[in-house]
């Protein structure tokens, strides 16, 4: 004992001769890629999980003075990590951004007390693959005329990935592999493929879908690889390359006999086959006349020159040429069409519809749903007829039923015409709303007393075609399942209907995600089971989050979203650390046992404690909540313990139990011995296993430094060690420990 004072007093003595000359703390300098020392050349993933160790400032001072260590950031900036004063250890607590930030600046510095050190560092900010392609400059539209060369550019996409390296790289694809149009993967031109045409006559517009896709990298720790989509819209836009057509023929007119010249006998109609930008029609007749007819050229109407009695004959057979005339006025397409004129005379017959075998006055036909706008129903072939000859077979066609869902041609008739039905409103003309459409034919004469007229039913079946997309009853499905559900239980149920008919109808069902490996979806009903081979455990992972989807034949879908929670189960027991346990009592301050049960929720983790075997059992008390055991009020001291106790033992054992809440309850026990001594004397009296007498345990307790000289005693040899500032302090010590010994 006395020789460790006076190496305490020599040590002391030299820490004075040291302390004239105080020297500062300084950074080991571990060099690149090391995560430990002053941070020099440091770099880190931007996908760091917030909460992430991620270096070790490190340093030393050379008196050997405890340091301590700090960071700090320019008031501008955000403060990204924090760091352990007395290990070094920096923590990420913000979350990284490369794209936004790829350098963070700090300031850290090592510290003894007395000297600061202090050192500017750079911290790169390295990429993750965290960013998806966008296209930009959207929306993309494009006018191409019908007569594009196969092979021609017809536009240009343009995605950026502010990632780097192949994270950043943009690749091009189109997701209709059998469109006419093709990509460049690496510059997003869109080309007409070679051997396809643009027709402005039968697809006025095309929707190409591109999908931009990176070249994939690391997140996470994980490889990913995201994309992107976006619609090019192309216009077809039409050129003249379709000759006139002529609606509602053949054509025949009448001349009676109380005709007068200037009279109009009946009147062509004719259209520009290119109906994107038709050009002005002029009409003409070319031979049959004899002088007897002429045309007016815009209109198309054919009317008698000369009074019925001055016609030489009964029939004349006209041919009618109709011409397009271009933008610059010189003549284009034409087309020529022959009209029959016929020299009647009384009213006697009414108008009357035919079919292809005789009058008819039912006509059926089956046409797909939302045909385009203005197609002709080419299913329907009726004629319309009045036998009687010059105004007495004028006669007004219309459509009676829904209102501006098709239109006739022609609306006036003189004696007989080809009956055209023409679809004015594509949208109503819908399956899901109404499978079969009904109008009436109605021809009634024009200038005569009688007015007679006739009528013809139209019946239109619809086809259905796949114009609907499968929609699902709700947005989001909730379920909840227990833990312990065996494999290939029951999840839920989900609901998607497509209102096409037929196979269009029908929709198949599918699941993807993250959260979707555990779990089978039926593909026609829609249940979701648990694998067969699933485990599910609550206290792993308690809620699952995925997606379904729902998808006709043809590609076209929905999705909604699945949430399950897992319920859980009581299946752990509450565990202690060790099934014997040691613990030192104070007196007047209680000990703690702790078990933990490893269950998700309360009450299956909520853990109650008891003293299940005590000898004696008047001894001690336990807080069934928080575990913590002290002795009964009535004991106050260690001679009031040792008069209960027989054999005046230091060392209690008690068997403790820990039960948790849960229904069935587990429970387990463990042993805890318990040494009892009195923070005021630093001797008591025990009995020892094999000793028939007292003896006296020396007790040693560490005192804490003194806040301001520093001192605290070795707890086996009492050697003062400090600071030394004071040499009357040292002796002060030396001596009060001196006369302690």
């Amino acid at each position: 004992m006395r020789r460790c004072r006076w190496a305490a007093l020599a040590l002391g003595l030299l820490r004075l001769c040291l302390a004239q000359a105080n020297f500062a703390p300084h950074f080991f300098d571990n060099g690149v890629g090391s995560t430990n020392g002053n941070m020099a050349l440091f770099s880190l993933p931007e996908d760091t999980p917030v909460g992430s160790h991620v270096y070790t400032l490190n340093g030393t001072d050379p008196e050997g003075d405890p340091i301590s260590y700090h960071i700090s950031f320019d008031p501008s900036a955000r403060s990204v990590f924090s760091v352990d004063p007395t290990f070094g250890n920096i923590t990420l607590v913000e979350e990284l951004d490369r794209e936004r930030e790829d350098e963070i600046e700090a300031i850290i510095s090592i510290s003894d007390g007395l000297n600061l050190v202090a050192e500017k560092v750079v911290i790169l900010v390295t990429d993750a693959n965290d960013e998806a392609p966008r296209f930009i400059q959207e929306p993309y539209v494009a006018l191409v005329p019908e007569d594009i060369p196969a092979g021609s550019i017809i536009f240009k996409v343009h995605a950026v990935d502010r990632d780097t390296g192949s994270g950043g790289s943009v690749t091009y694809f189109l997701q209709n592999l059998h469109s006419p149009f093709a990509v460049d993967r690496h510059s997003g031109v869109l080309r007409l493929q070679a051997g396809a045409t643009l027709d402005y006559e039968r697809s006025r517009t095309h929707y190409i879908t591109v999908v931009a896709k990176d070249g994939g990298g690391r997140l996470h720790g994980a490889d990913v690889v995201f994309s992107a989509t976006t619609t090019v819209t192309v216009n077809v836009e039409d050129v003249q390359d379709m000759a006139p057509v002529f609606v509602g023929t053949p054509y025949y007119g009448y001349v009676y006999e109380d005709t007068l010249p200037g009279s109009e006998v009946l009147k062509v109609v004719a259209m520009d086959g290119d109906r994107g930008k038709p050009n002005r029609i002029l009409y003409s007749l070319v031979n049959g006349s004899d002088g007897a007819f002429e045309i007016n050229e815009t209109s198309g109407a054919i009317s008698i020159t000369q009074s019925p009695a001055q016609l030489q004959r009964e029939v004349y057979e006209l041919h009618v040429q109709v011409t397009e005339m271009s933008p610059t006025g010189s003549p284009a397409a034409q087309a020529t069409v022959p009209v029959t004129i016929r020299i009647v005379d009384l009213n006697n017959h009414p108008p009357t519809f035919y079919g292809e075998s005789g009058p008819q006055n039912r006509f059926e036909l089956s046409m797909n749903e939302h045909p385009p706008q203005g197609e002709i129903l080419q299913g329907l072939k009726i004629t319309v007829n009045d036998s009687d000859q010059g105004a007495n077979a004028k006669f007004n066609l219309q459509l009676v039923g829904p209102r501006g869902i098709f239109r006739v041609v022609p609306q006036t008739v003189l004696n007989e015409a080809q009956v055209t039905i023409i679809v004015e409103n594509s949208a109503a003309i819908d399956f899901e709303k109404s499978k079969v459409l009904t109008f009436k034919l109605l021809a009634v004469e024009v200038n005569t007393p009688e007015k007679f007229s006739s009528t013809a039913d139209v019946v239109i079946q619809l086809l259905d075609t796949n114009d609907n997309v499968p929609k699902f009853d709700s947005l989001y499905y909730v379920a909840r399942i227990p833990e312990n559900a065996p494999g290939g239980s029951s999840v839920v149920a989900v609901t998607a209907v497509d209102p096409d008919t037929g196979p269009w109808g029908e929709v198949k069902y599918s699941i993807y995600g993250t959260g979707a490996d555990l779990f089978l979806i039926h593909p026609s009903t829609g249940l979701i089971y648990t694998q067969p081979w699933a485990s599910l455990d609550a206290e792993a992972t308690a809620r699952y989050n995925f997606y379904v989807k729902a998808e006709d034949m043809e590609g076209k879908y929905s999705v909604a979203e699945v949430f399950i929670t897992l319920l859980d189960v009581n299946d752990h027991p509450p565990q202690f650390g060790k099934s014997v346990q040691k613990k030192t009592m104070v007196l007047g301050t209680p000990v703690k046992i702790e078990a933990i049960d490893e269950d998700a929720e309360e009450p299956n983790n909520l853990v109650d404690y008891s003293i299940t075997h005590a000898e004696p059992a008047n001894v001690f008390d336990i807080n069934s909540h928080t575990g913590e055991i002290w002795l009964k009020n009535s004991i106050r001291s260690l001679d009031a313990l040792h008069n209960i106790t027989p054999g005046r033992d230091c060392l209690w054992s008690l068997e403790v139990q820990a039960k948790d809440r849960g229904s069935p309850s587990f429970s387990t026990t463990a042993l805890l011995k318990i040494d009892i001594t009195d923070a005021e004397v630093s001797t008591k009296p025990c009995n020892f296993p094999g000793t028939t007498k007292s003896v006296r345990r020396p007790k040693f307790k560490p005192k804490k430094p003194h806040s301001s000289q520093g001192l605290f005693l070795h707890p086996h040899c009492e050697i003062a060690l400090f600071n030394l500032s004071n040499v009357n302090l040292y002796s002060r010590v030396f001596q009060g420990a001196a006369q302690a010994s």
